[in-house]
């Protein structure tokens, strides 16, 4: 089976080829919240996408104007016991003003629909606001200067890349997970509280098991 952030991606090309913004917008929330324990933040690599999806749909997280590192490919709703909630209610399309601002840190409308949908409607929140709370964790997260933008492949194991997210942010090292395909460094999963602080992950949460892994570089 492949790993979560692995069939986000897929899922995300997929949205592009198949979303059209012809409903109504998101803008209030009308469910109630589903039950879970905390939020899992995936920052996915976008080097690594682009490389091992070379040839497919074009994407604009391969864009090689914007040299994007770490995007968001989501907010999700975990629980300590390995459950995670999704697709709790009907979904309307975002508002094009959210879905432009986002863009920015979730660089494919389709992705973002698709992440509203599947996650955002389990929260009980507004769509602006859901959107709201995943650019307040993504600007909580400092990324270690070396991970930031390198130029050449880095070569580390996943409790290296996790301390190193841990000094920078001044947390333990448990509240961070490193995601891998194989040997190839897929992203870093943050766990936060319901509040967007910093928290310990769950004990189910999947870890890389790679005893090294292949950070590929900016293009």
């Amino acid at each position: 089976m492949f790993p979560r952030p692995i069939i986000v991606s897929l899922l995300m090309v997929g949205c592009l080829l198949t979303f059209t913004a012809c409903h109504r917008p998101a803008s209030s929330a009308e469910n109630t919240p589903a039950s879970f324990d905390y939020y899992l933040l995936n920052l996915s690599w976008a080097p690594e996408f682009c490389a091992t999806h070379d040839g497919n749909a074009p994407s604009s997280e391969c864009d090689p104007k914007r040299h994007f590192g770490f995007i968001v490919h989501g907010l999700w709703l975990e629980s300590d016991d390995g459950s995670h909630p999704q697709d709790c209610a009907p979904a309307r399309p975002v508002a094009e003003p959210t879905v432009e601002r986002m863009l920015a840190i979730m660089p494919a409308r389709g992705l973002i629909q698709h992440e509203w949908a599947s996650h955002g409607t389990c929260t009980g929140l507004a769509a602006a606001d859901y959107f709201a709370d995943i650019e307040k964790a993504f600007r909580k997260v400092q990324i270690p200067p070396e991970y930031r933008a390198p130029t050449q492949p880095i070569q580390a194991s996943p409790a290296e890349i996790e301390q190193r997210f841990a000094a920078a942010n001044h947390a333990p090292a448990d509240n961070f997970r490193v995601s891998c395909s194989g040997a190839e460094f897929v992203g870093v999963e943050v766990c936060l509280t319901k509040d967007l602080r910093f928290r310990q992950c769950g004990p189910r949460l999947r870890d890389c098991r790679a005893p090294q892994v292949t950070v590929e570089p900016t293009p």
